[in-house]
């Protein structure tokens, strides 16, 4: 397995014999190793360019080991936590909580990972989790959203400011004009557009409303939003569309859809909250996610609605071309979400530190001429209720994940400080 982290034993000055620390640590090192583990002395860890290290506490006795390699080398912890890794013998569960209550003492924040014997697939689990953990936060923290367009009118609660952004999720905004995807759609080459036109109506069961030229427009937003990308060094964006809508007489609905199939997170309406949760989402659970609004729901039965006009094709069982459903207009993307587990979430709050969480199931997909094109009616079985939305919202749009993923999600919030809506 590709080396992901660096494991540090940490034993007493004491324990000086090799063969010795050989039989109670060896084969916990190998276990680790093949969940990516790098064994390494403690002199050398620190010089390594290793995101994150957990030290291996063989012994008793090891604290003030643990104490000395933490003053030394606890700086250059990019997140400063300290991962301390514990096995059943030789008084190693002790030592750890020792050392850690220690250091929590002083500021520190810091784990104990507990194998249960070094066949242990759920401790080893945990670990690699962890691992996962942060190396989706380093995602973040370097991660580049383009803002194109200010966010549209009627998200009043979905406007944070760049440096609300970044000190609560990492990422960091970059505003553009609407002005370069226009630009972009007089230099889309023809032959490109032309491919991708045709590509979209082979795929689809039924083409109503839009025209070969409303699908030739479509291709050019998307061949011009996929030049931003490119030339911003973008990893997500979220996209006024409306305006494109009013001012050029074409949606976006197909271009954000296609940018999620590439890989790259694209909301809707300049929403940047759901650009955030969405691009979370993806690097945490890796599926591709889905933005939508709930447009219905039922108390009752804990059912929802949801609906948009656009729809990763690779999320769905089949899809048709319809216009936008507000306007009339270009092209919208009626797709059929197959029935199965999912997970809602949303990102909420002034300082966008709290987070809505919900898991359930997709029990229909609709086709209602009163809402967006692409509808999904969902059961919610676990985490929030529907009755949430309307007592505590957190905002608009949703996040849709295939998956229970409920623990998963909390699991992170808890870990990153940021209050899950109860």
């Amino acid at each position: 397995m590709q080396h992901r982290f660096d494991v540090v034993t940490m034993h007493p000055n004491t324990l000086l014999d090799e063969g010795l620390l050989e039989a109670i640590t060896g084969d916990y090192l190998r276990a680790i190793r093949e969940i990516g583990g790098n064994p390494r002395p403690a002199s050398s860890a620190a010089e390594q360019a290793v995101p994150v290290v957990f030290l291996l506490v063989a012994t008793g006795g090891s604290e003030k080991a643990v104490l000395d390699w933490w003053a030394e080398h606890g700086g250059n912890a990019p997140d400063g936590t300290l991962r301390l890794i514990a096995h059943p013998g030789n008084n190693s569960l002790p030592a750890a909580l020792e050392v850690l209550a220690r250091l929590q003492q002083d500021g520190t924040p810091g784990r104990v990972f507990y194998l249960r014997d070094v066949d242990d697939p759920s401790g080893l689990r945990e670990i690699a989790t962890a691992v996962h953990d942060h190396e989706v936060r380093r995602a973040l923290q370097h991660a580049r959203i383009g803002v194109v367009g200010a966010p549209s009118d009627w998200l009043v609660a979905s406007m944070p400011d760049a440096a609300t952004v970044t000190k609560t999720w990492g990422p960091t905004l970059v505003p553009l004009d609407l002005d370069e995807v226009v630009t972009g759609l007089l230099a889309a080459p023809e032959a490109d557009v032309e491919a991708l036109a045709d590509n979209l109506a082979a795929g689809a069961v039924e083409v109503r409303e839009p025209t070969a030229s409303d699908r030739l427009d479509v291709a050019r937003v998307f061949l011009a939003v996929e030049r931003l990308v490119a030339d911003h060094r973008l990893d997500a964006l979220t996209v006024r569309c409306f305006d494109l809508v009013v001012n050029q007489r074409t949606t976006g609905c197909f271009a954000l859809a296609q940018l999620l199939d590439d890989g790259i997170v694209a909301g809707c309406e300049g929403d940047v909250v759901s650009a955030v949760g969405m691009l979370w989402a993806r690097e945490l659970l890796g599926s591709t996610p889905w933005m939508a609004n709930p447009a219905q729901l039922d108390p009752e039965t804990n059912t929802l609605w949801l609906a948009h006009c656009t729809v990763p094709r690779s999320l769905v069982s089949s899809y048709g071309l319809r216009s936008h459903f507000e306007s009339g207009l270009g092209v919208g993307i009626q797709g059929v979400l197959p029935a199965g587990p999912i997970t809602l979430l949303r990102i909420g709050g002034r300082g966008m530190d709290r987070v809505w969480l919900a898991e359930g199931e997709i029990l229909r997909s609709g086709n209602a001429e009163n809402l967006c094109r692409t509808q999904a009616e969902i059961r919610l079985t676990g985490g929030g209720r529907v009755t949430d939305l309307l007592r505590a919202p957190l905002g608009n749009h949703l996040v849709l994940s295939f998956g229970h993923h409920l623990e998963r999600l909390k699991s992170w919030c808890s870990d990153s400080s940021l209050r899950v809506a109860e």
